[in-house]
């Protein structure tokens, strides 16, 4: 009988594993995988096969976030933040519910982060919110910290929605209607990015408005 925490070990090396292999083999290189998926675009399924595939990776801390550059061109902004959000949300379920097989080593990289800090002390939609909508937070952090801390499964849900969401679809109308050679210029245009830290800001202006309340109410 193999003891629990060999095989958590097990898992982790074998994500490892499959995430340095498919790094190596070019398999995450946006460019081979929308030059791929062009050749399906005008099949239903490839959408579900899109979203399928984000949800395996963003549940296994994998580069799911590498599919916004294939999905946003192939895609009108509506349906590209749909697939996308979708991907990113069923994913997120995924990793919330795999966190509690983690090691204890990862456990306490996770519990370092800046994400499991601010869950620990507020535990809400509109924290959860704020990390999902804030230009390159990694979404792997929120979706380990959330699941370790067993937050609220209902805000987490909605938080991924909306956020991701939102996030998606501003990134995907950039992406989709700017040429190749200037879409990565127009993305990180303060004007592309800013009123999304400007929401974050808001939002987590409203748990710390929150938080004092509540401190001096105790």
């Amino acid at each position: 009988m193999i003891k629990p925490y060999i095989k958590k070990l097990l898992i982790i090396v074998l994500l490892l594993t499959i995430g340095l292999s498919l790094q190596v083999a070019g398999l995450l290189d946006a460019e081979k995988l929308v030059s791929i998926a062009r050749e399906y675009s005008a099949h239903w399924w490839l959408a579900l096969v899109l979203i399928l595939i984000q949800a395996g990776l963003f549940t296994f801390a994998l580069a799911g976030s590498v599919f916004l550059w294939v999905v946003a061109p192939l895609y009108p902004p509506a349906m590209a933040a749909f697939i996308l959000t979708a991907g990113a949300t069923f994913g997120g379920i995924g990793a919330y519910f795999f966190s509690l097989r983690l090691t204890e080593d990862w456990i306490r990289k996770v519990e370092s982060s800046h994400a499991y800090k601010l869950l620990h002390n507020q535990d809400n939609f509109f924290a959860l919110f704020a990390l999902r909508v804030l230009p390159a937070f990694p979404h792997s952090l929120v979706n380990y910290s959330s699941g370790i801390l067993k937050v609220k499964l209902s805000h987490f849900i909605a938080a991924a929605i909306l956020g991701v969401g939102i996030k998606s679809y501003v990134y995907s109308k950039v992406i989709y209607n700017a040429a190749a050679s200037t879409t990565l210029e127009n993305l990180l245009d303060f004007s592309t990015y800013g009123p999304l830290i400007l929401l974050s800001a808001v939002s987590l202006i409203g748990v710390f408005i929150k938080y004092k309340i509540t401190s001096r109410d105790k």
